[in-house]
């Protein structure tokens, strides 16, 4: 007779099957370039910001959402994003149960990551299905008031204050992370170079660090926006990413930081679609 013990390990031996399948790695590449869509068209739409053609769209999900929409056949190419949003989260939500392919990727950090981009693809998705049936005021509000309104119900928790907080380091702490990461050239560990030219190599790896380094900018500034919501107890200081890209061009560099910004934001989204052409098959 099977013990306990011994049907739990089936379990996670079938469930490992399900991860390493084939079935699960075109899940991965189809998610990575619903991940590419977005970030193009987020980063195309700050660009704009800071060459002072504002579109009116907001620099972040819901713009993107509404420049898809506009196009010819929208509302199919729309289902198509919910389709490959709901595949990025399905495929982070198995590298959250059963650890990642890289180095290391067992690790409990690496698997909760995994389990809060599962989170964040999942809730994209759903606001993009509100868009799409219903003209979704939930699926294109816009995400700075999202976050100031979150961040003020957070706030008035008992040490809700300490969790604002809490948040903001974080996403100070993955900022970061991902800019070293990305500085280090870590994302190879994902991909097939060998398969790659000298100059395809060369090519994706300027993608991969510029676009790492402007993603993790603007998640750490995300993230120090947050804790100085919880410091100054004013959810108003939160910033969702259109408002924390603008705040780009206030500092003494100006519209040039953004752009800067922007541009490597267009670059990781690039980055997606190749890391979905030459990511390692379990």
């Amino acid at each position: 007779m099977a013990t306990s013990k011994d049907s739990a390990a089936q379990t996670r031996s079938r469930g490992r099957r399900v991860a390493d399948s084939r079935a699960m790695d075109i899940t991965a590449r189809v998610g990575l370039c619903a991940r590419g869509v977005i970030y193009v068209l987020v980063g195309a739409l700050a660009v704009q910001i800071g060459f002072g053609a504002d579109s009116g769209k907001e620099a972040e999900r819901t713009g993107a959402i509404g420049t898809i929409g506009e196009q010819p056949f929208g509302r199919v190419l729309l289902w198509a994003l919910v389709v490959g949003l709901a595949a990025m989260a399905l495929w982070r939500l198995s590298e959250a149960a059963f650890g990642q392919r890289a180095t290391g990727g067992d690790k409990w950090t690496r698997r909760l990551g995994s389990l809060g981009l599962a989170v964040f693809y999942a809730v994209i998705s759903v606001g993009v299905v509100q868009t799409v049936v219903v003209g979704g005021s939930a699926g294109s509000r816009s995400g700075d008031e999202t976050s100031k309104e979150y961040t003020a119900r957070v706030l008035e928790w008992p040490g809700g204050r300490v969790l604002v907080g809490a948040v903001g380091a974080v996403l100070v702490i993955v900022g970061v992370v991902m800019a070293v990461r990305a500085a280090l050239r870590k994302f190879e560990e994902n991909l097939q170079t060998g398969e790659m030219s000298t100059g395809t190599r060369r090519a994706v790896a300027l993608l991969g660090i510029a676009g790492g380094l402007a993603c993790g900018a603007a998640a750490a500034v995300a993230g120090l926006f947050v804790l100085l919501a919880a410091v100054k107890f004013d959810p108003g200081r939160a910033k969702g990413l259109d408002e924390t890209l603008r705040s780009f061009a206030a500092t003494p560099a100006g519209p040039v930081l953004l752009i800067a910004v922007a541009v490597g934001l267009v670059l990781f989204g690039l980055y997606s679609f190749c890391e979905a052409r030459w990511r390692k098959a379990r």
